[in-house]
C-alpha cells in the first residue's frame, strides 16, 4: 500500500478522478481515499496546509494503513536561480527552516535531542521518480536537491536568500520535512515532490496563482507514472 499526500484539495483532486474500488475513511477530520491508481493499492489524501497537519495525516497512514512509503506531492518556491516555475525538485532530503533553538546553542534548523533533523529521502523511489518525469515532462526540466520546510510562505527576498544560504535549499514549501520526520521515526521510505509555482520572492504573491495550475498539472503526470512503475 502506497500513500500519497497532497496538502491541497487541487493537488490530489486529480489523483482521486484516476482512482477505482475507492472507499473513503474520516479521521482527523481528513479524508482518506482507498483505491486503485494504475493498478496499485494506494490511499489519497489531502493533509491540509502546514506541518502539523502534514505529520497527523503521515501518521495515520502509517498506523491506519501500513503503507509501505510515502510520497508527498505539491508545489514549492524556487530557492534556486536555475529552477524555474514549472520545473519539479524531487528530495535528496529535508530539514525545518523554521526550526529555531539557536538561544540554547543550537545551530539553526537543528532539532534539540534527536540523532538526527535532516531526513533523507529514499534513493530508489527518487530513481524512479525523475525516470517517470523525465519520460511524462519534456517539457520542463527535473532536480534532485533539499526541500526545506516552514510554516511561512516564502515572499520576501531577504528572507530567501537566509534560507537558501543557511540551509542550501532547492526550494521551500510548508509540509515536507514534517511528512520525512514522521516516515524517519516510523522508519519507512519516502520522497518529496515538489512543483515550482513561484520564486519565492516579492513577486511570489503574483506568480502564484498564474502558475499553479500548472505546476499541479506535471505533478499529476509524475505520479500517475510512478504508481503505475512502483513495486
Amino acid at each position: 500500500m502506497l500513500g500519497i499526500i497532497g496538502a491541497m484539495d487541487e493537488e490530489v483532486s486529480r489523483l482521486k478522478e484516476k482512482m477505482t474500488d475507492i472507499s473513503i475513511d474520516k479521521k482527523a477530520s481528513m479524508d482518506f481515499y482507498k483505491g486503485k491508481l494504475m493498478g496499485k493499492d494506494v490511499v489519497v489524501v489531502r493533509s491540509g496546509i502546514g506541518k502539523v497537519n502534514a505529520g497527523i495525516c503521515t501518521q495515520i497512514l502509517v498506523d491506519n494503513y501500513n503503507v509501505s512509503a510515502v510520497i508527498n506531492t505539491g508545489i514549492a518556491g524556487s530557492l534556486n536561480a536555475d529552477i524555474n516555475i514549472g520545473d519539479i525538485v524531487l528530495a535528496t532530503d529535508t530539514l525545518q527552516h523554521d526550526m529555531d533553538a539557536t538561544g540554547f546553542g543550537y545551530e539553526p534548523g537543528v532539532i534539540p535531542r534527536m540523532e538526527t533533523s535532516v531526513f533523507e529521502a529514499d534513493d530508489e523511489l527518487r530513481t524512479l521518480a525523475k525516470e517517470c518525469c523525465e519520460r511524462v515532462n519534456t517539457d520542463i526540466k527535473v532536480f534532485c536537491g533539499r526541500v526545506v520546510s516552514g510554516d511561512q510562505f516564502i515572499s520576501d527576498k531577504e528572507k530567501k536568500q537566509y534560507i537558501h544560504d543557511t540551509f542550501e535549499g532547492f526550494c521551500t514549501e510548508m509540509e515536507g520535512a514534517a511528512i520525512a520526520q514522521t516516515a524517519y521515526l516510523n522508519k519507512i521510505p519516502f520522497l518529496i515532490v515538489r512543483a515550482i509555482s513561484d520564486k519565492a520572492d516579492d513577486s511570489a504573491t503574483e506568480d502564484y496563482p498564474t502558475f499553479e495550475a500548472k505546476a499541479i498539472e506535471h505533478s499529476v503526470n509524475l505520479m500517475v507514472e510512478l504508481v503505475g512503475k512502483y513495486k
